[in-house]
């Protein structure tokens, strides 16, 4: 854990870089594993599967009955907390449905937009200790809503070759019925190229480690889609001295426990309340089951105290988090400033938590800085815009003389002739 007091901005570069493997390293890993699967299908993506899953057997695709019977094994209280979670998801996406309406530019010539569902996606939902079905969720109810033909979901086994029963109920409730048991980067590969069992996808949704994330940049070079660079989660809280400590520690907390390669950043006004955070960590994660992975993530935590709201502020700006906490008074001041982080939770009693499994926004957002140019997935991130045009004689008219002229002045003559030859044809 490292505490600072008023870093001078010559150092903000630094202290905003994340902790990552060597680049060569996570490079080489990956392209080795890509070769592989290319040249060799389903034995290269069997292979790794056995090396780093342990799974077991050959069938990948998991039966159908096995999905429709995941629901016997949940409690009936998860089943309507996944409910609950799907439709408040459900009702957010749904608000992002955009209707372009055609516009005039000019005289005789239209213009407007319709969206498309991307036709093949792929839903990479990290598996392991900690099953993420809220990640399917999240990336399972706005691909249903933009109406994607094809949505193949890949997750890792455990070592007795099973997925989670709560994947595989809300695939299930979702209506989604292709489920491969696979994870890490052979998934990626599986999926950019295709083998016999793994069908190709045109994008590729979801977040992972960081072999998973460089597996996804890859994947972006081989010509699919990727939502964005999603990698090891963190979390960013700006809070002043009205702030609860055991709040701001929980959440920090609450972070850390995604990996021991997530990071947590605090944000805070005075070395007093730094310290009353640090005694509220220590308290609260010796009753919390996965100790160990927090304090792995712990080693990678800033704690800084900066006199001023606004340089927490510009530095929370350079640090462009996956989330941003925000528990300070007048926060209605502070909103405007903020440009750039993937998602947004405001006030006291607006846990990160909630972001993560219910309240509708997705989790599924842009680490590692990424967030300066990316947004989180949303409806149109599983959809395509294409753009129209229509003219009338009148519109060529009108618009022609313009093109022509300017097909001229780069040179482009059959351009220049596919205006002008229209206009010589009098409408006729």
């Amino acid at each position: 854990m490292k505490i600072l007091n008023n870093p001078s901005k010559a150092l903000w570069s630094d202290l905003t870089k994340r902790p990552t493997l060597k680049k060569t390293t996570l490079r080489e890993t990956v392209e080795t594993v890509f070769r592989d699967v290319e040249r060799n299908g389903d034995a290269a993506v069997l292979k790794y599967a056995s090396l780093f899953d342990e799974l077991k057997g050959e069938r990948l695709r998991v039966k159908s009955e096995t999905i429709s019977s995941a629901k016997e094994k949940l409690a009936p209280e998860l089943i309507d907390a996944i409910k609950q979670a799907e439709a408040n998801i459900k009702k957010f996406h749904k608000s992002q449905t955009v209707n372009s309406k055609p516009v005039e530019t000019s005289p005789g010539v239209v213009c407007w937009q319709e969206t498309r569902s991307i036709d093949r996606v792929g839903l990479y939902i990290p598996g392991g200790t900690a099953p993420l079905f809220s990640t399917l969720l999240m990336l399972g109810v706005p691909a249903k809503l933009a109406g994607c033909d094809k949505i193949v979901i890949c997750t890792p086994a455990s070592s007795e070759s099973e997925i989670s029963p709560a994947i595989l109920y809300t695939a299930w409730y979702l209506g989604i019925d292709e489920i491969y048991m696979l994870g890490g980067m052979q998934a990626i590969a599986a999926m950019t190229y295709g083998t016999d069992q793994i069908p190709q996808v045109d994008k590729i949704f979801g977040p992972g480690n960081q072999f998973v994330t460089a597996a996804k940049q890859y994947a972006l070079q081989q010509g699919v889609a990727i939502d964005m660079p999603a990698g090891p989660s963190e979390v960013l809280i700006i809070a002043d001295d009205k702030a609860n400590p055991g709040f701001v520690a929980a959440d920090l907390l609450a972070q850390a426990e995604h990996g021991g390669d997530s990071q947590v950043v605090l944000l805070c006004q005075s070395d007093n309340f730094a310290d009353e955070v640090k005694l509220q960590l220590n308290s609260q994660k010796e009753n919390l089951t996965r100790e160990n992975v927090i304090d792995k993530a712990l080693e990678n935590t800033l704690i800084i105290a900066f006199d001023s709201i606004r340089d927490q502020i510009a530095f929370s700006n350079a640090y462009a988090p996956e989330h941003l906490i925000i528990n300070t008074e007048n926060t209605s001041e502070i909103l405007p400033l903020i440009q750039s982080a993937g998602s947004v939770f405001i006030g006291p009693y607006s846990p990160e938590s909630v972001g993560d499994y219910a309240s509708g926004t997705n989790h599924t957002l842009p680490t590692n800085g990424a967030a300066r140019a990316y947004s989180g997935v949303n409806l149109q991130s599983f959809q395509k815009t294409i753009s129209f045009q229509e003219l009338t004689y009148e519109g060529i008219q009108n618009l022609g003389p313009s093109v022509m002229v300017m097909a001229d002045a780069e040179g482009l003559d059959a351009h220049k002739n596919a205006v002008e030859i229209r206009l010589s044809d009098n409408g006729n």
